[in-house]
């Protein structure tokens, strides 16, 4: 009886820290050819359309202000991120403008949807509006 009290606890233990280890999500590399990118496109131009293109493209999932409460989070597994912390904004342009356009896990690829890499700049300088 105290064998399987133990082998029940262990399993418990076991499971809980795998069910933690999948929850923690793996940083996201972005390459230097990325990372070390500048952004073509002013802070100031067509901003209007930056907040349109993330309005129709963003908006659901990372929500109005990009704190990651859009009406579809609860369905997507992994941090969306807070585009409005420190954190979030000391990522270079290069970094963002990857990240938006190869996506990962529930982040989709947006090079089809958004095949002019102009529209993704526009809304990497958009996410820049959305900081504390």
């Amino acid at each position: 009886m105290k064998k399987i009290k133990i082998l029940t606890i262990i399993g418990v233990i076991t499971f809980a820290l795998y069910s933690f280890t999948t929850l923690v999500q793996e940083e996201w590399k972005v390459p230097a050819k990325y990372e070390n990118m500048k952004n073509p496109i002013d802070a100031d131009t067509d901003a209007a359309i930056g907040k349109s293109l993330y309005t129709k493209h963003c908006k659901s999932c990372h929500g109005k202000e990009g704190y990651g409460d859009g009406t579809k989070a609860d369905e997507l597994e992994g941090e969306l991120g807070d585009f409005s912390t420190e954190e979030f904004q000391e990522q270079s342009d290069g970094a963002l403008f990857y990240k938006t356009t190869i996506g990962r896990d529930d982040m989709p690829e947006f090079t089809k949807k958004m095949p002019d890499d102009e529209d993704r700049w526009l809304i990497v300088n958009y996410m820049r509006t959305l900081a504390e």
